[in-house]
C-alpha cells in the first residue's frame, strides 16, 4: 500500500490540473480519496476531536461554530458546481442523470451548511481550525471526484472488464438495473436525508426544551451542561440531553448518521445511470484500493457502470463516522450512566461495542 500511495504521489499532475479536473487530475484524485479509511483509523483509537460537545474549553485555534461549519460543508457543493460550470460541457448540457446527481449533492449540503447552523441548531460549540481544515480537504477530495466523473471520464480497472473500455452506450442496457437502481436509489436517498433532517431536529428540540427548564431552575437528571463557558449569553450553549428511549431513539444513539449513510448508500446507487460521455476520453488506470474491489466487482457481474465517486463517499462517511459515534456513546455513558443509555448501541441496536 506505500508503494501504491508513493507512486500515486508522484505521479500527480499540476495544480491548475484539478480545476476543473484534467483526466489524469481524476485518477489522481480517486487514488488519494480511496485510501481516506487508512487514515481514519486512527480515530478509533483518539478520542480527540475538538468540535461539538467534545470541543476543547478554550483553545487560540477554536473557530465560531457556526461560521466554521457553514465554511468546512459548503466546500463540497462550492467546488463541484465551480468545476462543472468551467468544464466542457457545461453543466446544462450534461445528460439528466449526471444533473440530478449534482443536485443531490448540492441538496445535502445546502442543508448542512446553511440551514442546519443557522436556522435549526440551537447553538454550535466552537470548532479547532484542525477540524475544520481536515472537513475540507475531505470535501474539497469529495466533490473533485465527483465533478470528473460528472463530467463524463471513462476510468479503466485493471483486472476488471472495464479495463480499457470505450465509452459505454445507455440505450445497449434496455429495461434492466440501470433503469430500476436510479429510481430505487432516490428514494432511499430522499428517506436517509428526511430521516437525518428529523433526527437532528429532535435532538435540538430537546435541547431547547432542556436549556429553558435550566433556566427555570427545574432540574433534569436528562441534562448535562458540558462547559459552561464562552456563553456569549446564549442559554442553549453546551446544554446535550439524552435522547429517551422512543422514536428514531429507540435502539439507537446516532440515528442521524445512519440515515446519512442511507442518503450516501441511495446516491451511489442513482450514480449507475452515469455514463462516460463520448469523446471525453479514458483517464489513466487506476488501480482499486482493497475494500473498493468488491463494488467493482459487483458492477462488473451486474453490467452497470460503476458510480466509483460515490461508492467511495459512501465508504468513507461511514469510516469517519463510526468512530466519532463510538466516542459518542462513550459519552452518553460518562455523563449520563448505563441508565440513561438504556442499552442502546451508538448505530448498531443492542451493542455497547458500536
Amino acid at each position: 500500500m506505500g508503494a501504491s500511495l508513493s507512486t500515486t504521489w508522484s505521479a500527480m499532475p499540476p495544480i491548475q490540473d484539478f480545476s476543473p479536473p484534467t483526466p489524469a487530475a481524476y485518477t489522481g484524485v480517486l487514488a488519494a480519496f480511496q485510501y481516506f479509511p487508512v487514515f481514519s483509523v486512527i480515530q478509533w483509537f483518539l478520542s480527540w476531536h475538538p468540535a461539538g460537545k467534545t470541543s476543547m474549553k478554550s483553545s487560540i485555534f477554536n473557530l465560531p461554530g457556526r461560521l466554521a461549519w457553514c465554511i468546512m460543508e459548503i466546500t463540497g457543493p462550492v467546488v463541484l458546481i465551480y468545476n462543472l460550470s468551467q468544464a466542457s460541457p457545461s453543466f446544462f448540457e450534461l445528460p439528466a442523470p449526471n444533473q440530478l446527481v449534482a443536485a443531490l449533492y448540492c441538496t445535502h449540503y445546502l442543508n448542512r451548511a446553511i440551514i442546519s447552523p443557522f436556522f435549526s441548531a440551537p447553538s454550535m460549540s466552537p470548532i479547532h481550525v484542525f477540524i475544520m481544515l481536515s472537513a475540507i480537504a475531505f470535501n474539497w477530495l469529495n466533490s473533485s471526484c465527483i465533478a470528473g466523473w460528472l463530467m463524463g471520464y471513462a476510468i479503466p480497472i485493471p483486472g476488471f472488464l472495464t479495463e480499457g473500455a470505450p465509452a459505454l452506450d445507455p440505450g445497449s442496457f434496455g429495461f434492466t438495473l440501470v433503469q430500476i437502481l436510479p429510481f430505487i436509489g432516490t428514494i432511499l436517498f430522499s428517506l436517509g436525508m428526511a430521516g437525518n433532517i428529523h433526527s437532528e431536529t429532535e435532538l435540538f428540540r430537546l435541547r431547547r426544551e432542556s436549556a429553558e427548564q435550566r433556566s427555570s431552575k427545574k432540574s433534569d437528571a436528562n441534562t448535562v451542561i458540558a462547559d459552561s463557558t464562552g456563553k456569549d449569553g446564549n442559554k442553549f450553549h453546551k446544554v446535550y440531553v439524552i435522547p429517551p428511549v422512543e422514536g428514531v431513539f429507540r435502539t439507537i444513539l446516532y440515528p442521524h448518521y445512519v440515515f446519512e449513510w442511507l442518503e450516501w448508500i441511495g446516491f451511489a446507487l442513482v450514480g449507475t445511470a452515469v455514463f462516460p460521455l463520448p469523446g471525453r476520453g479514458v483517464a489513466p488506470p487506476l488501480r482499486a484500493a482493497p475494500w473498493v474491489v468488491p463494488a467493482v466487482w459487483s458492477a462488473d457481474l451486474l453490467g452497470i457502470p460503476l458510480p466509483l465517486p460515490a461508492v467511495l463517499f459512501a465508504i468513507n462517511a461511514v469510516a469517519n463516522m463510526l468512530p466519532h459515534a463510538r466516542w459518542g456513546r462513550k459519552w452518553y455513558v460518562e455523563k449520563f450512566g448505563e441508565k440513561g443509555v438504556a442499552g442502546r448501541g451508538a448505530v448498531v441496536p443492542g451493542c455497547a461495542w458500536m
